[in-house]
């Protein structure tokens, strides 16, 4: 039975998010609690903000030990959300240069269009076959909200990529942890399809 933990540090849009996956008829719970990690099948982090300073709110309110030995040990589906999927990189540059979780070896960079932040609805450019495009229709259209992308340095893990000024990464995955630049909880008909593939996982 899918279990879906959804992890909180205060910058994440984590109320839209446990909505839709309870509109999916998923089981789902909002907590940074050990057990509840554990107990989990798929794990969420959402987020929102400056790179640096939602990195310090995960050190000081997610038990990063026990996520990473649910996540890079046992395997189990983990999916970052713009600035969640950000986190997972070795280094941000947003207002400095901050670690990251450093699980996914690369860079935060700040994007070179003109006009940011890139806010707005934007298709995706599938790279690489994966589960979490199962039914999704043509239009691969998403919401964007965001003035940085990550610049991965292994670019086999990127899956899909989409252009505003530059072509970037909006999502990536490296076996079971998948990152998505957009906000699926934003995005609609396409949003729900890809967060129910993703819980399919």
């Amino acid at each position: 039975m899918t279990k879906v933990c959804i992890l909180d540090y205060g910058s994440g849009n984590v109320g839209s998010v446990n909505n839709l996956i309870q509109f999916l008829n998923y089981e789902c719970k909002i907590s940074n609690d050990p057990k509840e990690i554990e107990k989990s099948t798929h794990i969420i982090l959402p987020g929102v903000g400056a790179f640096g300073s939602a990195m310090q709110k995960v050190k000081n309110k997610i038990p990063i030990k026990k996520l990473e030995n649910e996540i890079l040990k046992k395997n189990k589906p983990f999916l970052g959300i713009c600035v969640g999927m950000q986190l997972m990189a070795t280094t941000g540059e947003e207002f400095g240069e901050f670690e990251g979780l450093g699980w996914i070896e690369g860079k935060v960079k700040k994007m070179k269009s003109k006009i940011l932040p890139h806010i707005g609805w934007n298709d995706i450019t599938i790279k690489k076959d994966s589960k979490i495009f199962s039914r999704l229709n043509e239009h691969k259209d998403f919401y964007f909200v965001h003035s940085f992308h990550f610049d991965l340095t292994d670019k086999n893990l990127v899956v899909a990529e989409t252009e505003y000024g530059e072509k970037f990464c909006s999502i990536f995955q490296k076996e079971n942890i998948i990152g998505v630049q957009f906000h699926p909880e934003k995005s609609q008909k396409t949003g729900q399809v890809l967060l129910k593939n993703f819980l399919s996982l």
